[in-house]
């Protein structure tokens, strides 16, 4: 199979599962969405460590110890992924899932505005037409919800923030996970014996098919990670770009269909805004790259030219 082929199954493997999320935290009731995330960040190490094993790749760790700005990066990185994480799991489990995957449709948005405001990047004119109409859209779903909808920015604004982060770091993905894993696990073993100590706990309390559940919460945040990091060394930055929105359009199908969430009109028409801001994106992106491309191929054919 070619490998470019690979990487767009890779992706659609990783943003499927990202998407298909909400079918499975209702399962760990009655869990709160903070013991879960303590299972999820203790878990996924170990999944992360046996992946590693199993490729017997452990020189990066001598690499990446006389590295401690990396360190301190990817310490930021698990801050923000563990804001990420928990918030979501939250708006699952309390049916808030549309609006979580509101959270994900404007997070390419959101990632535009930090590359203007903290790496001074400069928007084409299309792309400020897109975050207007995030914009727009956040304020008709404001007046909609009656308040913020916090949930949707804090999962934007932490994932943009997670990606900004792990950029800078520039870890490939195995690695990067096992280090912010390794960060969390600490606090998460912590308040999951706290947890025991109080008898609050529920692993291990509510059966042994929950327990399972709960273990499964590691290898569920662990293989679309390694799939992402699969598809992302093969696969372009514009196709990538489009695959992303696969996880929200599962989302949003889960909340509305699955969950059965109210979608009052005034709903529809803040989603609408959001969904065309997303398509000006689209399209300027592509348009973008294709131009570029041209370029290329055309700087290569003058300079072929002026070789023979």
């Amino acid at each position: 199979m070619p490998d470019l082929r690979r990487g767009v199954l890779f992706g659609i493997a990783a943003y499927s599962m990202w998407g298909l999320f909400p079918l499975y935290w209702p399962l760990l009731k009655p869990s709160g969405a903070v013991e879960i995330l303590a299972h999820r960040m203790v878990w996924s190490l170990l999944v992360v460590a046996v992946a590693l094993a199993v490729r017997r790749h452990w020189s990066w760790v001598k690499e990446l110890a006389r590295q401690p700005r990396k360190l301190a990066l990817l310490t930021l990185a698990a801050v923000f992924v563990t804001v990420n994480w928990g918030t979501y799991i939250y708006a699952v489990n309390t049916g808030h899932v549309v609006e979580s995957a509101l959270g994900y449709f404007i997070n390419p948005l959101v990632s535009v505005l930090f590359g203007v405001v903290l790496l001074r990047e400069r928007l084409r004119p299309l792309q400020w037409v897109a975050v207007g109409f995030g914009a727009l859209a956040v304020l008709v779903l404001t007046l909609d919800y009656g308040r913020l909808p916090w949930i949707a920015l804090t999962l934007a604004m932490s994932f943009g923030v997670y990606g900004l982060v792990k950029k800078q770091a520039n870890v490939a993905a195995t690695e990067s996970l096992a280090v912010e894993t390794l960060v969390l696990l600490l606090p998460a073993l912590g308040y999951l014996l706290y947890l025991q100590g109080t008898g609050t706990a529920t692993f291990a309390h509510e059966g042994a098919w929950h327990a399972v559940l709960l273990v499964g919460a590691g290898i569920v945040t662990a293989v679309p990670l390694l799939c992402f990091g699969a598809a992302a060394i093969r696969v372009p930055l514009s196709t990538m770009g489009l695959l992303q929105y696969i996880a929200p359009i599962l989302q949003f199908a889960c909340g509305v269909l699955v969950a059965r969430e109210v979608m009052p009109p005034s709903r529809w028409i803040g989603f609408s805004i959001v969904w065309v801001a997303l398509a000006i994106f689209t399209f300027d992106s592509f348009r973008t790259a294709r131009a570029a491309a041209r370029v290329r191929r055309n700087s290569a054919g003058t300079l072929d030219h002026v070789v023979t």
